[in-house]
Order: C-alpha cells, then sequence, then structure tokens
C-alpha cells in the first residue's frame, strides 16, 4: 500500500490501522483534556489554576508582541514586493544565478494554471479569467484548465463552454476536465476534481505536445483568485533564483477583497485574521505549509502521482506529501505576493453565519494531517531528518491544540475560579487581583487588535463610490469583535473538528457559497 496516499483509518487494516486511529484521537483528545481538566481544577483547585491562568495570560500577550512583529515585518515585504517591477526583473536577470538545469530563459517557463469550478456564477468565473489576463505575463506561456464537476449539471458546462468561447484564443492552450461523479473510492471535493483534470491535461496536452516537465509550474488556484498584477513574473523569478527550486511550493499571501466591501462585518473579521495569519507565517518559513491558492513544480506533481483523491485537505496535504516523498527535503518558498478572493457571503446574515462556520469548520479539518504525518513518520523513520522532522509535527500538533484550546482558556476558563471555587477562594487575595491583573494583560494585549484595525485598512483596496466616509470608519472598528470571532469563528469550530475526528465521524467537503 501506497502510505502516502491514505486520508483515514478506515483505509487500512490490521495493527496499522489502530496506529492510524490512535492519531487520529490524540489532537481531540488533548484539546479536550486541556479544557475538561481547568474546568474540573477550577472547582478543587482554584488557586492553582488561577496562577496558570495569569501566567497563560502573560504567555499570550508576549506572543501578541512577538506575532505582531512578524506581522509588521511581513507586511512591509508584501508592499516592497507590490511595488517591484518583476518583469523588468526577470528580462534582466544574470544567467549565471539560474538555479535550474534546464531553464536558460525566464520565457522558457510554461505555467500550467488549474482553476477547478463546481457550481460557481458566469461572472466569478469571469473574473478570475480577467486576472490572468490583466496580469501583465505572456498569456501564450499559459496553459489554462477550468476543471468542472459533471455534478454540478448542464448549467456548469454551459458556463464553462461561454468561458472556453471567450477565452480558449487568448492562451497556448485551453481545456475543459469534467470529473466524473461517483468514483468508487473518491470523496467529492477540490482534491478529486483536481487529480482528475491534472492527469487529463497531462495526457491530453503536455504529454501529446512533448513538454519538458522541469519548464512547467503549475498554479492551484482556487475558482474565485483573482491574481494581483505581475504574479506570475513574482513567481517565475523566485522559482529561476531559489536553491532546489524543484523541491518547494511557493505561495503568496490571501487576502480577501474580491468582495471585501460587500461583506458583513463578521465575516470580513474573519477573513483578515486568516490572511494576518498566513502573513505571519511567511516570516517563520519552519511552519509554512501550502494553503488554498499555491504553486508547484508540475515535476514535483508528477513524481507523487497528484493529489490523493479522498481527503478535504488538499491544500496543504500536497505539501506533506511532498514532504514525506521527498524525506524532509521540501519546503515552501513564501512569496510576499497578494492573491485576492472571496470573503464568505450569502444572500442573508443566517446563511453568512452559517456558511461561514462551516467553512472554519473545514479549514479545522486540517487536523487530518496530523494522524498522516505521525503515521508516516513511523512508516519513514530512518530515511527522515530527525529534527526537522519532529519540530514539523510538534509545530501541528501545537498550532491546532491552541486553535481550539486558547481562545476558551482566555475568553471562558479563566473566570471560572471566580465561580467555582466558592469561599475558600473568594476570600483569598488573589480572587480579587485575578480580574486586575487579567484585565490589565489583556487590555494591553488589545495593541494587537489596534495593529489588526490599522494594517487591514491599508491592505483595502480602493472604497467604491457607492459607500461614503462611514464605510471605512466600519472598516476600522468592525475590529472590536474580535475577541468574539476567535471563539465563535475559530475556536469551536476547529475543536468541532478535532472531536469528529476523534470519534471517527469523518467530514465531507463543504463548498463555500460564493456572493458577491
Amino acid at each position: 500500500m501506497n502510505y502516502l496516499k491514505i486520508s483515514k483509518a478506515t483505509d487500512l487494516y490490521g495493527i496499522n490501522k489502530i496506529i492510524y486511529r490512535f492519531f487520529e484521537i490524540l489532537p481531540g483528545f488533548l484539546s479536550w483534556a486541556t479544557l475538561i481538566v481547568l474546568i474540573v481544577l477550577s472547582y478543587f483547585k482554584p488557586i492553582g489554576v488561577a496562577y496558570f491562568i495569569i501566567a497563560f495570560d502573560v504567555y499570550w500577550l508576549l506572543l501578541v508582541f512577538y506575532l505582531g512583529i512578524h506581522l509588521l515585518v511581513s507586511y512591509k515585504r508584501l508592499k516592497e514586493n507590490t511595488e517591484i517591477n518583476w518583469e523588468e526583473r526577470c528580462k534582466k536577470l544574470d544567467y549565471n544565478k539560474i538555479k535550474t538545469d534546464s531553464i536558460y530563459n525566464w520565457e522558457d517557463v510554461l505555467h500550467l494554471i488549474i482553476l477547478p469550478t463546481y457550481n460557481e456564477s458566469y461572472e466569478l468565473i469571469k473574473s478570475s479569467f480577467e486576472g490572468l489576463m490583466n496580469d501583465g505575463y505572456p498569456t501564450n506561456k499559459m496553459v489554462v484548465v477550468l476543471a468542472t464537476e459533471e455534478r454540478a449539471g448542464d448549467e456548469a458546462q454551459k458556463i464553462a463552454r461561454k468561458i472556453e468561447s471567450e477565452y480558449a484564443d487568448k492562451f497556448k492552450k485551453f481545456l475543459i476536465t469534467k470529473h466524473p461523479n461517483n468514483i468508487p473510492g473518491e470523496l467529492k471535493g477540490k482534491g478529486a476534481n483536481q487529480s482528475w483534470a491534472s492527469r487529463q491535461v497531462k495526457k491530453i496536452i503536455i504529454d501529446a505536445n512533448n513538454y519538458n516537465y522541469d519548464k512547467i509550474l503549475v498554479s492551484i488556484f482556487d475558482i474565485d483568485t483573482i491574481v494581483y498584477p505581475g504574479y506570475f513574473y513574482c513567481l517565475t523569478y523566485n522559482f529561476l533564483t531559489v536553491e532546489n527550486p524543484y523541491n518547494a511550493s511557493y505561495q503568496p499571501v490571501p487576502v480577501y477583497h474580491n468582495n471585501i466591501w460587500q461583506a458583513p462585518f463578521f465575516a470580513r473579521v474573519a477573513a483578515s485574521s486568516n490572511t494576518f495569519w498566513q502573513m505571519m507565517q511567511q516570516i517563520r518559513q519552519e511552519k509554512l505549509a501550502t494553503y488554498s491558492s499555491h504553486s508547484m513544480t508540475w515535476r514535483a506533481l508528477v513524481e507523487i502521482d497528484f493529489w490523493s483523491t479522498n481527503m478535504v485537505s488538499e491544500d496543504s496535504r500536497i505539501f506533506w506529501h511532498c514532504f514525506m516523498h521527498y524525506r524532509g527535503n521540501y519546503r515552501v518558498e513564501p512569496l510576499y505576493y497578494p492573491v485576492s478572493m472571496d470573503v464568505c457571503m450569502d444572500e442573508t446574515f443566517g446563511e453568512t453565519i452559517k456558511n461561514l462556520y462551516k467553512q472554519q469548520r473545514r479549514w479545522g479539518w486540517g487536523v487530518e494531517n496530523i494522524p498522516y504525518l505521525f503515521f508516516n513518520i513511523i512508516k519513514r523513520w530512518k530515511s527522515l531528518p530527525k529534527g526537522k522532522t519532529i519540530s514539523r509535527i510538534i509545530n501541528q500538533l501545537y498550532g491546532f491544540h491552541s486553535w481550539a484550546t486558547t481562545a476558551l482558556i482566555i475568553g471562558v476558563i479563566g473566570w471560572l475560579p471566580l465561580i467555582f471555587g466558592g469561599d475558600r477562594f473568594n476570600i483569598t487575595v488573589l480572587s480579587g487581583n485575578l480580574p486586575v491583573v487579567t484585565r490589565y494583560l489583556m487590555t494591553i494585549a488589545m495593541s494587537g487588535l489596534v495593529l489588526s484595525a490599522i494594517i487591514s485598512t491599508l491592505l483595502l483596496p480602493k472604497r467604491p463610490e457607492k459607500y461614503g466616509l462611514g464605510k471605512t470608519l466600519i472598516m476600522l472598528f468592525q475590529w472590536i469583535i474580535l475577541p468574539f470571532s476567535i471563539v465563535i469563528f475559530g475556536a469551536i469550530p476547529a475543536l468541532e473538528s478535532q472531536t469528529r475526528l476523534m470519534f471517527g465521524k469523518y467530514m465531507g467537503f463543504f463548498v463555500t457559497p460564493k456572493k458577491r
């Protein structure tokens, strides 16, 4: 069995299934154990919990400052990169610095762009194609694949044909693929669609025309992705100049600007929070994994036999698959360059709240990578770099544990000693100082909220004419709800995902509705 293609314990048998199942239980168990132990101790040992809460608040305050510095540095680099003329850099490239063996000119690079779609509107898909046209990179160096789903019905095919009639002759090659419905063993989702599309384009275009695998970069974009002008020049330049370029994925910064002015305030805060997290991760390359829209080499994608077709978090799994396949010799190169996507939005506030929660829960389902990593580390332990591998898995486990517990510890459990501690705690000096110390620490930590509001405002696209200055002020003050957002649209959906995995209630792929 190819263990790099598995997605859950039920793919395995015997002792392997037991081992994998243990690691599926682990993240949820650790998160729930942390919360339950603190709740129980708030009654039996309220003084100890109170000291822990104060220490935890201090740790969180220091972490806010630490991450704030990373956010500022990443913002600076992003602004610098968007002001660079990457076309000029490509054209003036010193070819003695090119790190690839088979490429001698930036024009040798062919860009394969895969756009998986399900039931999105013609207008939304068209905007993504307009982004490709407006990027500035020669479109005769682009092969574009519109990857449709058979289960989306005839209307989706009509839209695809309309896009084909308008844009097919603008690119070097254009292909519509139709992913068949109900293939045995597949999970209905983006990963299976992308894998089908990749195999089709390999057979119909790349191999049929004898294109050199080493000269192809593939960008896998969510269908709502609109590239910022210069993206493909920036990507090409980085690919040609970084060390070991074939053993890397290339990650832009996702900004949710397509409908930022129209979306509800709570959806904007959740989306911008994710942007900030991705910006901070770009600084911490040792923690960076692929997310959503990203690019990689065709050579690497073929060597790992494309995406697994039976799992949800295909965007991050492709990185971990490569990391294991290349025995730890694989990384993500941060581009510090934006691509724009849609904020989760629907016709009503209620539908938007429901869909936003489901979207965050799907993102939280990335926890499925933890058992995958632990299991494959065991299988490949002798051939993996020990330090790098252990560091990676600890970062992942800590990250998902923190995602599910930190906001609940600070916002809810921090007050339980006062509620459950009774007279034996309330007569102590600590009981009077706990809310005061917590309030002061959290007030200082609010500087992170102010920083988020400022950078979010600086990143905003130009305000549409139909909105006045008041809309900009709302954009600034919307960050007041962040403490509630990170609980409702952060900790709770993450904890639900871990709980589902713990009990073997595997999730399907939720396609976030896209409205503008």
